[in-house]
């Protein structure tokens, strides 16, 4: 007969209170901005003193840490759903305006992971790996799409985020930024496109 796997129940509680106290951060953060986080605030939310958060984490960094985690690993695990269709060109595009989607849908969210807005906060190595290794698929979409430059990643990361930043801070809940996303990409195919002839000449 095979052994019944035995329950570890305090795990189990334990790692029920982390991910409610990470849900309440989320929930604080987009009331009060990233950098706006406090832990009494955030202690007062899920019934506990302060100081008692530090049985779950170790600093309010900490904290940040797991978000920046928890964040990236939804986006990748949204990345790799995005369909392909052999159509370079086509998926790239379908594949940015998903990143728009996951950016726009929580302004919180996108300052953690896409903004420096914690003064001194960096992600541990752990937690960065997500981040890595999307845009690891980025470069490579990109690159089959005609841009295999890396100062091609470059200009493209700074015409997406650059949207991004002004849809949030000029339209927020609007579209007027956001529906500029293909003409942004027909210049920057463009671009891609003039300079492969240039080269060949």
């Amino acid at each position: 007969m095979s052994a019944i796997p035995i329950r570890d129940r305090r795990a189990e509680r334990r790692e029920a209170t982390r991910a409610e106290i990470l849900e309440a951060a989320w929930e604080l953060m987009r009331e009060h901005g990233v950098a706006g986080l406090s832990l009494r605030d955030l202690g007062q939310k899920v019934g506990m003193r302060a100081q008692s958060l530090y049985s779950y984490f170790d600093s309010k960094d900490a904290i940040y840490d797991a978000l920046f985690a928890h964040g990236f690993s939804e986006y990748l695990e949204r990345r790799k759903k995005v369909p392909c269709t052999g159509d370079p060109r086509a998926d790239f595009r379908v594949a940015c305006r998903m990143f728009l989607d996951f950016c726009l849908e929580d302004e919180a969210r996108y300052q953690l992971l896409f903004q420096r807005t914690i003064p001194g906060f960096e992600p541990s190595p752990g937690s960065y790996e997500p981040s890595v290794e999307g845009l690891e698929i980025t470069r490579r979409m990109l690159a089959d799409a005609g841009g295999d430059d890396p100062a091609d990643l470059d200009l493209f990361t700074a015409i997406t985020t650059g949207l991004i930043d002004q849809q949030i801070s000029n339209d927020p809940g609007g579209d007027r930024w956001y529906r500029l996303l293909d003409d942004a990409l027909d210049m920057f195919f463009v671009h891609l496109d003039a300079r492969k002839r240039s080269a060949s000449r």
